[in-house]
């Protein structure tokens, strides 16, 4: 009998001890991401949307009417509004500032109950605190009571109690910060993203002007404490201002401006249901396919909906059928219209006001207040049924529209499930042109798909078969901008890529079934390239969302330049890196060939092959020993053989990768609609402004 080994177990001592307790705004600190999401680019914004929401809050109140932003040098985010200021009087509770328990307290704030605000956006009264723990500096002016008051902080800590630094005839609050190096990766604010944020914002609140100030390239001296509102030092900087009286209706004809309406009124309604809340809703129908709904709570918009959106879908499904059935619009043989059925071209902002809000989680992507479901639902429904009995010309071509889409909705499943009918019957085959890999673990596999049989053909031969899949396209895909699905999968290219990818697509997509956790778009670096890359980004915008926001989708990054340079083999990304590797024994020589392919300055050049070869001094200390570097310019990934792509495309400890996301979904559907869309002088007029942008190989 084998002798058995009785081990001792280490005992470890767990006592009071122990236990961790952060005080003040180390909780933050130390998990930056519970309060702000992330410490990217995203968290860094989401800073100055929490300092800003303090000052819209007093806006909605019917304290202010003006809010500035901003950017000043060293990556300085200073905001401003004409509210009431912050209180800077004695707190009972804390034995100290009201304006220093809100700043450096957590759960702290007018927004619990009492007359503070009536309505705001903010939820755990973290907002201001949290940009405080958030920052290696901070400062808060207040004007208030004749008086102007001021407290400085670092990492969400006082510097020094409130003291009042002068007289003052104002009121409002000035807040400038800075975010801690040490929390965020990268400290670099977009102006362009804080200029669209602030737009949705001013149509969110009538009469409020908000304004952004770009001063972060400025490179003289700025008295920054010596004025209220930074406009007011008359600075040549790039500055741009908001201010709208027709609220939603402004912004559904901004989201409509590419768009053709197929009726003249837009639908609002803005009704309080009590003393403390509101909904406001307005909508247009357009000639085209995809749906454009934006939710707001609070004025904070709702990335993922909410209970507001469920309310204000079932009301107006209902609505559309009752109005279509009593006119006899819709005829009795006819089926109901679904949810689907009446959001296809609809363009819609929903907004509602709650005195006690529930999101879920601090960054407020969806509302979970339950009685917003039965507000927008009663408010709406009974407005928008007049809206349709008072504009009968309106209401027809709506239903007009709803049935096209009905019509086209039976059209698609027949499509579809004569395409699932023959998988069925092939055993769910996958398409033959599709090398898979053998891996069926999702979460380990990857699908290449490549453009053209040539580099299908080296990829096949370049790529790791356990885990990497490779699909070749021949020649660019439908654009499916405006292509009904129907006619999507009656295109051979489309259908073989959703079979590819396992999901299925419409009513019964399923993200779970996803057979490959990285989808990564590998095309040529022409415009070609470049035209197949943006239609097989719209067809996954459009209809595979939920594989973008998951961060399954990408783009592969092969090199420019293959670079001989005596024995050693470079390779290069883009120009800059090629003259870095080339140029730094020779570059004025060098730089005159690669600018000049024909010339023979210090060697020749074969601009058919795409190659190019130099000589240079091998040695400085000796004279006369020469170099021989070739150049080879990639066409397309069918130039390079198996082994180098590889090396350079394939090889996951070696290859770059970037990930799709979408920053502004509005803003995105939009530049999708211009690109992708019908409108020809738009498309030209976009191309013209961003044309300096873009990095074309001709």
């Amino acid at each position: 009998m084998a002798k058995t080994e009785t081990k001792k177990v280490k005992k470890s001592a767990y006592s009071a001890e122990d236990i961790q307790v952060l005080e003040g705004l180390e909780p933050v600190r130390k998990r930056p991401g519970m309060y702000i999401g992330t410490t990217g680019p995203d968290g860094l914004h989401h800073l100055i949307t929490e300092i800003f929401d303090n000052s819209r809050d007093e806006a909605m109140g019917g304290f202010a009417n003006d809010i500035e932003i901003v950017l000043l040098p060293g990556q300085v985010i200073r905001v401003t509004d004409n509210g009431r200021g912050i209180p800077v009087d004695m707190h009972k509770q804390t034995k100290v500032s009201a304006l220093e328990t809100i700043m450096t307290t957590l759960h702290a704030g007018g927004k619990f109950g009492g007359e503070g605000y009536k309505v705001s956006g903010g939820l755990h009264g973290v907002g201001a605190s949290v940009v405080n723990a958030l920052s290696d500096y901070m400062k808060v002016r207040v004007h208030r009571d004749g008086g102007e008051f001021m407290q400085e902080y670092s990492k969400g800590k006082k510097k020094s109690a409130v003291k009042k630094v002068g007289t003052s005839k104002l009121h409002g609050t000035i807040t400038s910060f800075h975010a801690d190096i040490e929390i965020f990766k990268e400290i670099k604010f977009d102006s362009t993203r804080v200029v669209t944020h602030m737009r949705q914002q001013a149509y969110l609140v009538k009469g409020l002007r908000i304004s952004v100030i770009d001063a972060s390239a400025y490179q003289g001296k700025i008295n920054d404490d010596d004025v209220f509102y930074f406009r007011e030092l008359g600075l040549e900087v790039p500055s741009t201002s908001f201010y709208f009286e027709g609220g939603l209706q402004s912004l559904v004809k901004f989201q409509n401006s590419l768009l053709k309406p197929i009726h003249r009124n837009i639908f609002y309604v803005d009704k309080p249901t009590n003393e403390y809340e509101t909904v406001e809703v307005a909508l247009q129908y357009v000639d085209d396919i995809s749906s454009r709904i934006l939710p707001f709570a609070n004025n904070i918009y709702n990335s993922e909906g909410g209970t507001h959106i469920t309310g204000f879908k079932t009301a107006l499904t209902r609505t559309l059928n009752a109005y279509g059935r009593k006119n006899n619009l819709i005829k009795e043989s006819e089926d109901n219209f679904t949810g689907d059925d009446v959001l296809e071209g609809l363009t819609a902002v929903i907004s509602v006001k709650i005195r006690e809000i529930q999101f879920e989680g601090q960054t407020k992507a969806k509302l979970g207040t339950v009685e917003a479901r039965g507000m927008v639902e009663s408010v709406f429904g009974e407005a928008f049924e007049f809206f349709l009995e008072e504009n009968p010309d309106d209401a027809r071509s709506i239903i007009s529209k709803v049935i096209l889409a009905l019509k086209a909705r039976k059209a698609a499943k027949a499509a579809k499930d004569s395409v699932l009918r023959k998988g069925a019957l092939e055993g769910f085959a996958l398409p033959g042109k599709l090398a898979d890999c053998q891996s069926k673990d999702a979460s380990e596999s990857e699908l290449f798909i490549v453009e053209g049989d040539s580099a299908g053909g080296t990829a096949k031969q370049g790529r790791d078969r356990r885990i990497q899949a490779v699909l070749p396209l021949r020649g660019k895909i439908l654009n499916v901008e405006r292509a009904r699905l129907d006619k999507m999968l009656a295109s051979n290219e489309v259908k073989s890529l959703i079979l590819a990818l396992g999901t299925a697509i419409g009513d019964t997509f399923d993200v779970t079934k996803l057979r490959y956790h990285k989808v990564i778009i590998a095309t040529d670096a022409d415009v070609d390239g470049s035209h197949i890359r943006t239609l097989l980004l719209t067809l996954f915008y459009r209809h595979f969302r939920p594989l973008i926001d998951g961060g399954f989708i990408y783009i592969a990054q092969p090199p420019l330049f293959k670079i001989k340079k005596g024995k050693e083999v470079f390779y290069a990304y883009s120009d800059e890196e090629r003259d870095k590797i080339v140029g730094k024994d020779a570059p004025e020589e060098i730089i005159q060939v690669l600018e000049q392919p024909q010339g023979t300055v210090t060697g020749s050049s074969d601009s058919e092959a795409g190659e190019t070869e130099i000589e240079i001094e091998a040695d400085e200390d000796k004279p006369g020993r020469k170099m021989k570097i070739v150049i080879n310019r990639y066409k397309g990934l069918g130039e390079m053989n198996a082994e180098e792509l590889k090396e350079t495309t394939m090889d996951v400890n070696n290859r770059i990768l970037k990930k799709v996301t979408v920053e502004d979904g509005a803003e995105a559907d939009k530049i999708f609609d211009i690109l992708m869309g019908t409108d020809v002088p738009s498309r030209k007029s976009f191309i013209q402004s961003n044309a300096r942008k873009a990095n074309v190989d001709i």
